[in-house]
């Protein structure tokens, strides 16, 4: 392909898409008792979310140095390719500016490399992802790539019940949700994610909380957003429960479904389960 994609690992696509796709990553870290490691090397999700659950002092996470993008960008631009990079949106993370930042210091190459902040994460940013590479992977030229991604940003909704506010309270992302927060941390809140996290609704029960994703579901369906997806943190059988409720609604099977990792993870705690969908035409 002549454009090349980037991305930072914040997108949580199944790994046999990125791969398929050739999509590069420049990874996250994850700071904890031993040290920082990169995200994509953090593969046991399982005992990463048990521990967070035990309690104690949160991970912390931090972004990828301009060294760690130039590792990425130096060597498609000298294979000769124009490279579009899609990052978690700059309201939740320091990443893209790294990004520009690395794009700045390759001189004249500089020119080759279209920085994007999707102004979102997860799910959403690995939709983007799929619009992008579908153009690309057509032989597109890099303004048709970029205007892919922005259309299917453009038709995107991601919304996502979490099991408590918690985690984003002491991690200090807690964004547009702050409304939700004191008593409100005993409920089941379901929310966006538009640059920053918006609350959208309060309900009371885990229960209550996944019929109004099925409803929400119902609406992103009526307005032809039929390309779907599921994500989850340690929630497997409810994420499969979803999915089947959701193959219904959708009347097509997701275009991927998988497991929020430790970075995002880290920000809101296990038991988050999520829906999002943007028009499938556009991921073909």
């Amino acid at each position: 392909m002549p454009v090349a994609l980037v991305s930072d690992t914040c997108h949580y696509l199944p790994r046999e898409q990125v791969e398929a796709l050739r999509i590069h990553e420049v990874s996250l870290y994850v700071h904890g008792s031993t040290g920082a490691r990169p995200e994509r090397e953090v593969t046991d999700y399982d005992a990463y979310y048990e521990r967070l659950a035990a309690g104690g002092d949160l991970p912390t996470t931090s972004q990828p140095s301009i060294g760690d993008f130039l590792a990425v960008y130096e060597p498609l631009v000298a294979d000769g390719h124009e490279i579009v990079s899609i990052h978690l949106s700059g309201g939740l993370s320091g990443t893209v500016r790294s990004a520009e930042q690395a794009r700045a210091q390759l001189g004249e190459a500089a020119a080759l490399v279209h920085v994007v902040d999707s102004g979102t994460a997860c799910g959403a940013q690995g939709l983007m992802l799929l619009a992008a590479a579908a153009a690309a992977g057509a032989g597109a030229e890099p303004a048709a790539v970029l205007a892919r991604a922005q259309a299917a940003r453009a038709s995107l909704d991601f919304l996502f019940a979490l099991d408590t506010l918690e985690y984003l309270r002491r991690g200090g992302r807690i964004g547009g949700a702050q409304a939700l927060l004191g008593s409100a941390l005993k409920i089941k809140p379901i929310l966006s994610l538009n640059s920053e996290i918006t609350a959208v609704e309060r309900v009371r029960t885990s229960r209550r909380a996944f019929e109004r994703l099925v409803a929400l579901a119902e609406q992103l369906a009526g307005n032809g957003r039929d390309g779907w997806v599921v994500q989850h943190t340690h929630a497997p059988e409810a994420a499969s429960d979803l999915v089947e409720r959701c193959r219904g609604v959708f009347g097509c099977e997701p275009v991927f479904v998988s497991e929020i990792g430790p970075v995002i993870g880290a920000h809101i705690g296990p038991g988050l389960l999520g829906i999002g969908a943007t028009q499938r035409s556009l991921l073909r």
